[in-house]
């Protein structure tokens, strides 16, 4: 049975975009990285936020532009949104709710990971119960201000449990279990 990821990078400071949800500063901290490679290989789906769908990309003005993880990746993608566009993207199949996007994707991943791209997705499926792991991605830099890794207004005590630590070069990568 699949589970649920949430991988991102997010800078020092907790922004995983920057104001506006622009995703510029990522371009300069991409690159290898074994421990992407091998997450990559154990994803089946993406379960995707519409304003990340529909967001600023890293790979802008490259042919990696509109790929998810610069090319690296493909398969079926699910994107949870209220406005379900009237002309079809190949490969991409639009959910009303997480109810269902979460189902579909689970089922298209089979037993590989759903990986969740998009802060508010994360939320919603922490907040519902659905979210088994997070792996951040730490670049070497501060924003200051964008969109944050995690944001419940009024705070919450998310327990989790670290269970992997790498190092590379550019980055530095935790791997976490939701405990409850």
């Amino acid at each position: 049975m699949s589970r649920m990821l949430y991988s991102v990078t997010m800078s020092l400071d907790g922004f995983i975009a920057g104001p506006g949800g622009d995703m510029s500063w990522l371009t300069e901290h991409l690159g290898p990285n074994p421990t992407v490679d091998k997450v990559i290989g154990e994803i089946g789906a993406l379960l995707v936020g519409n304003r990340t769908f529909r967001g600023d990309d890293p790979h802008r003005g490259t042919e990696s532009e509109g790929k998810p993880f610069g090319g690296g990746w493909t398969g079926p993608q699910f994107v949870l949104t209220h406005h379900i566009p009237d002309t079809p993207v190949p490969g991409v199949t639009f959910v009303g709710d997480l109810d269902s996007g979460v189902a579909a994707a689970k089922a298209a991943a089979g037993d590989k990971y759903v990986n969740i791209l998009g802060a508010d997705t994360a939320r919603q499926c922490l907040e519902a119960g659905v979210l088994d792991e997070i792996l951040v991605f730490i670049a070497p830099v501060m924003l200051g201000d964008g969109v944050r890794l995690f944001d419940h207004p009024g705070g919450t005590n998310v327990r989790l449990e670290r269970v992997e630590l790498t190092h590379v070069p550019h980055a530095t990568s935790i791997r976490f279990r939701v405990v409850g």
